[in-house]
């Protein structure tokens, strides 16, 4: 099947509207999972006081309002998402913090709507992949980049170092007989290779990319736990899980559970493994 650029954005948009509310209650967990991968970034981009940074994909907007608070006196943080349901939770955690330099705009990262050279630097936390046109994005990064200035990105890495986020839709695949999605089609496993990764940020434009990786870990009370946030956060996986007759929910869920079964402790508490590419380079 052909890849469907304008549909995959409008459907993506909707997706992620849909599951707003979830990321927004599911913030702090996720982020209790993420810190090391936020303060990688940070340390990476070296906001200073009077910057002006602008977040991509933002989401709740945790990474870039971390950001917000260094920048101050004097700086802003463009906070931006597609999906404006996004934007919403991202503000009440602004208000939450107290944070008063903070912009949020409706924006698609493939076309930023600010001009050349207007910030200091450009936060992405597991936005890229995602895209339709990731290289677009990148360059648009790049053009609204002031000389010298820092893009620092996460991506996730491939499947097998991943079973929060593979295990499921394999399993979900296997059970409807879809095929797996094409090679470079949109996704959040998509960017496993780095060379891909370095590749992209060298014909955008940048210099001196860095990439590493960072080991994470998922922690959740049991393995009921660990599924009603996947449902809550994943739009394609709960349409998906949607679908299905009662027996094969319980047959997805054997499966799963299965799968995971090594990542559940004696008292049924569970610790998943989760691994990503984090990256930083210059305009």
């Amino acid at each position: 099947m052909t890849f469907d650029a304008e549909t995959f954005r409008h459907e993506s948009a909707q997706s992620w509207s849909a599951v707003a509310t979830g990321w927004a209650t599911n913030r702090a967990t996720f982020q209790a999972a993420m810190a090391p991968v936020s303060a990688w970034m940070l340390e990476a981009l070296a906001p200073q006081p009077g910057h002006r940074v602008l977040e991509l994909a933002a989401g709740p907007g945790d990474t870039g309002l971390m950001a917000a608070q260094r920048i101050r006196p004097g700086g802003t943080l463009i906070c931006t998402d597609v999906a404006q349901e996004m934007l919403d939770a991202a503000r009440a955690r602004a208000q939450e913090l107290g944070l008063d330099n903070v912009e949020f705009n409706a924006m698609d990262a493939e076309w930023i709507d600010l001009p050349a050279a207007d910030v200091d630097g450009v936060l992405c936390r597991f936005g890229y992949m995602l895209l339709a046109d990731p290289a677009a994005a990148l360059r648009e990064t790049r053009r609204v980049l002031r000389p010298g200035g820092r893009v620092v990105l996460a991506v996730w890495t491939g499947a097998r170092d991943n079973p929060w986020n593979a295990v499921p839709r394999e399993e979900l695949r296997r059970l409807t007989g879809e095929l797996p999605p094409a090679p470079g089609t949109p996704g959040p496993l998509s960017f496993g290779d780095p060379a891909r990764l370095a590749d992209l940020l060298g014909e955008a434009g940048f210099l001196d990319a860095s990439i590493e990786q960072l080991d994470l870990t998922f922690a959740f009370d049991d393995l009921d736990s660990w599924w009603d946030v996947q449902l809550d956060i994943g739009a394609s996986l709960r349409k998906g899980v949607a679908a299905l007759t009662p027996a094969q929910r319980d047959d997805l869920r054997d499966a799963i559970d299965t799968r995971l079964a090594d990542h559940v402790a004696p008292d049924g508490s569970v610790r998943i493994p989760a691994r990503t590419h984090v990256a930083v380079a210059e305009a």
